[in-house]
């Protein structure tokens, strides 16, 4: 045996092993080694404990308001922390504050979890994952203390070693800028008591079989608006001007991200003013631009906000949107979009789907659709860089002829023989009627649906007289007017009759001027500009008579009567005469009974209610006679007999017709003359038998109409019925 091997050296060398820092996972320390080792490492990874991740960004912003919401969404929280996971999604538009709420929740909740929360962000820009949900496991299980060496490769193992380590903590996910279910399935987190939320651009509807609680995250409100406005800018320019705060909100269309960038300006600003402010956002052509601020770390607006939204679009979701964006519309249906886009409309209703599934466009629960005011100005910015000018008139083109054919139609189910100048029959004969399936209702349907679609008719009209389509627009106006003959829309009314005026003039259609004219006479006598209504009939006569057709005259005649009832009651009575002439020469038996109506009228005016009565009896029978009986005129005639009878002083006569007219015309939904009915009803009473409480429930509901429509009598009638609320009022009377 050679004991020279073990014997120390003459000269010791020693050698230093250090071990610095902390180390995650297995470490050896070896000095002198005599024979052989044996090293079993476990495999098992290694985490750090005690750890607490505290990774959601803060709100850095003014957060306002948002109680309803965040109340509910901490409700959620509650309801299921005791015993299971909660989860939530808080969709919305771009800008609307889905992650400025979502983050304040997390931070006012944050003791509520003591494992810490954990963030994650799945945008493809400002460093997020761009959705790869096996880089999201890895941010979190690194957040839970795993070192980056030992991270496991495939998705899989990350979710099992997520599941382990979630598991055994009560934490809070919060995942920003979801686009798909199982980003939300895979994180969320094991533990008891546990919670996550996200928010996304997307409906994902399909994660309520997974029991996940969706939020729909709405535009803010006027006064959650003006409160942000307020606390941004501070109290004194709102208050010093808050008619001006309001219009900014309601431009900004609720969105705070908008809110923000226009105090942004104010405050850099300080020159401007929330009038001047307020001016450049009535711009629709600069609307945007407005919101839109330049800062050191590059330009920040609420285009850029759509911008995203709108390249993560597919190329026919893309074509929609901009679609949308050329239809005038405020709202619309699949019907309208299909008609504008020359698609079928099961199509449409699937791309319409899919951009309400992307928050671009909200569905309304009338089976409508909707823009919020800025996406519908981003969405037009992008048909005007994007689609051709001639792809934009065709697309306009489409829409007016739908909602041509579609109101001619309404007009027909209300009034069948109506005198119309357009000769529409190739446009309807194959056009669907959603109203023929309706029965004795049509005429109401119709006239429920011209209700409901006339700030869009008006729209569509604005934008055909831009792109000269002249013929469409006289043709709308003429059979729009279907609605105000029944509801008086005063300013409407004027506005679509003087478009189509102007319409016709351009499409040198003489007969259309004539009768557009004269109907145009209607409301401006209504508002009291008789010298206008003189004006317009003067020339509608002219046009008329070289019109030659018997009935365009006959019509006008009638109209110039009115006007002169108003004026010179005998000589309206001559006018009607001659009006009467031309349609019994033209063979029109409606004519001939609504020209005997107004001479009715005329002659109880001019001082002879005994021939008046002997007239309108004839003319009740005469619209009761009709092809197709006209029981709103008979009810006008007969209110109008009630009137001739007050004059003879057959006073109980007279309340039983005018009782009778103002019922009839109100299940006609004729309201204007329901309420001329109402106000003749209330002074009979009033001035017969004391009722003043009878008296004044007529004249409430004659008040109602008015404002409704607009009549400039709404105001002497509001103060009349106020007078007689004191004391010797009506109050106790009406209980």
């Amino acid at each position: 045996m050679d004991h020279d091997r073990f014997e120390e050296p003459a000269e010791r060398t020693f050698v230093r092993n250090v071990l610095d820092g902390t180390v995650h996972g297995n470490a050896l320390q070896i000095g002198r080694v005599h024979g052989g080792i044996t090293v079993n490492v476990s495999m098992a990874t290694p985490s750090r404990t005690g750890s607490r991740p505290d990774d959601v960004p803060q709100h850095l912003s003014r957060f306002i308001n948002r109680v309803r919401e965040l109340g509910t969404l901490s409700s959620w929280l509650d309801d299921d922390a005791a015993d299971a996971v909660a989860s939530a999604v808080v969709s919305g538009l771009p800008g609307v504050g889905r992650r400025a709420t979502v983050r304040r929740l997390a931070y006012d909740c944050r003791q509520r979890f003591p494992g810490g929360q954990l963030y994650v962000d799945f945008a493809a820009s400002d460093g997020g994952v761009g959705g790869s949900i096996a880089e999201a496991l890895a941010i979190c299980l690194k957040a839970l203390g795993q070192a980056e060496e030992y991270l496991p490769n495939s998705v899989d193992d990350r979710l099992r070693e997520y599941r382990r380590l979630s598991g055994a903590r009560r934490l809070l996910v919060v995942l920003d800028n979801v686009t798909e279910p199982a980003q939300v399935q895979m994180l969320t987190p094991k533990g008891t008591g546990s919670a996550l939320l996200a928010t996304s651009d997307i409906l994902l509807g399909e994660l309520r079989l997974d029991g996940v609680r969706l939020m729909k995250l709405d535009p803010l409100d006027e006064s959650a608006g003006l409160e942000l406005l307020t606390a941004l800018c501070e109290p004194e320019p709102v208050r010093a001007d808050p008619t001006a705060a309001r219009r900014v909100v309601a431009l900004c269309g609720g969105l705070p991200v908008a809110l923000h960038l226009v105090a942004a300006r104010l405050s850099m600003q300080p020159h401007l003013t929330l009038t001047a402010v307020a001016g450049e956002l009535e711009d629709d052509s600069a609307r945007l631009s407005v919101m839109t601020l330049q800062t050191p770390g590059g330009e920040r607006s609420v285009s850029g906000a759509f911008d995203l939204a709108y390249r993560s679009l597919t190329p026919e979701q893309a074509w929609l949107y901009r679609l949308l964006g050329i239809l005038p519309t405020p709202s619309f249906d699949a019907g309208a979009v299909a008609a504008a886009g020359g698609l079928e409309t099961v199509a449409v209703q699937r791309l319409m789907a899919q951009l309400v599934r992307a928050s671009l466009l909200e569905a309304t629960v009338d089976g409508r659709y909707h823009l919020n005011d800025l996406v519908r100005l981003h969405a037009r910015h992008c048909a005007e860089l994007e689609t051709p000018e001639a792809e934009q008139v065709t697309a306009l083109s489409g829409l007016v002829t739908h909602y041509l054919a579609l109101t001619a139609l309404a007009d027909r189910a209300i009034q069948a023989d109506r005198l119309r100048i357009a000769r529409l029959e190739d446009l309807l004969r194959n056009a669907p009627d959603p109203f023929s399936q309706a029965g004795q209702d049509a005429g109401q349907l119709a006239l429920a649906w011209l209700e409901a679609e006339r700030g869009n008719i008006l729209a569509v009209l604005r934008a055909a007289r831009r792109q000269a389509l002249d013929r469409q627009a006289w043709q709308l106006a003429e059979a729009f007017t279907a609605l105000f003959l029944h509801h008086r829309h005063l300013g409407d009314w004027c506005d679509s009759l003087q478009l189509g005026v102007d319409a016709a003039i351009a499409d040198s259609a003489v007969a259309a001027e004539a009768r557009l004219r004269s109907l145009l006479s209607r409301p401006l006598l209504d508002l009291g500009e008789d010298d206008r209504a003189s004006a317009e009939l003067e020339t509608a006569v002219v046009r008329a008579d070289e019109s030659g057709c018997l009935l365009l005259r006959a019509s006008v005649q009638e109209f110039l009567g009115r006007y002169w009832e108003r004026h010179d009651p005998a000589r309206a009575v001559t006018v009607f005469e001659l009006s009467l002439q031309l349609n019994r020469e033209a063979e029109d038996p409606r004519g001939v009974a609504v020209a005997s109506y107004f001479l009715g009228c005329a002659q109880d005016a001019a001082g002879s209610p005994e021939a008046a009565c002997v007239t309108l009896r004839r003319v009740i029978e005469e619209f009761d006679s009709l092809s197709r009986p006209d029981r709103r005129m008979a009810a006008r005639a007969l209110a109008a007999l009630g009137l001739a009878r007050v004059h003879l002083g057959d006073v109980e006569g007279a309340r039983d017709d005018l009782e009778r007219a103002a019922e009839a015309l109100r299940n006609a939904d004729a309201t204007h003359y329901e309420a001329r009915a109402r106000m003749a009803l209330a002074d009979l009473i009033e001035q017969t038998v004391a009722d003043r409480a009878g008296a004044r429930r007529h004249r409430a509901r004659a008040l109602e109409i008015f404002e409704a429509g607009g009549s400039p009598e709404a105001e002497g009638l509001r103060r009349r019925l106020a007078e007689g609320d004191g004391p010797e009022g009506d109050g106790p009377q009406e209980q």
